[in-house]
């Protein structure tokens, strides 16, 4: 059995999110809530609310699915689409700012 949950559009790189989603990939369902809630890096609370997502989902599909006994077995970051604005600098020039999303997925499946 497995369950997918994804969100997009994410403000934070995909680079600093994926040093979280190292911590929880190939760890049970309690396991992972409990890195992510003594984490310190930003993205983990919102990486917690999708694990809570895939888990409802889980549930959703399985009525008789027991959280205990499901994986995090993929989860991956992608880069989504930065927004540019400008920022004045020195003699009249202009420099970028790339504020940067992410695309988050996860999925859990049953343990074997």
């Amino acid at each position: 059995m497995e369950a997918i949950a994804r969100v997009i559009n994410l403000r934070g790189s995909a680079r600093k999110a994926r040093l979280v989603l190292d911590l929880i990939r190939g760890k049970t369902v309690p396991e992972a809530q409990n890195i992510l809630l003594f984490s310190k890096k930003r993205v983990s609370g919102h990486i917690s609310k999708l694990l809570n997502s895939a888990v409802a989902n889980a549930q959703q599909k399985d009525k008789k699915a027991v959280t205990t006994s499901l994986l995090v077995s993929k989860v991956f970051a992608d880069d989504g689409p930065i927004m540019r604005r400008h920022r004045p600098r020195a003699h009249g020039r202009a420099t970028i700012i790339r504020r940067r999303t992410c695309h988050i997925t996860l999925e859990l499946s049953g343990k074997e």
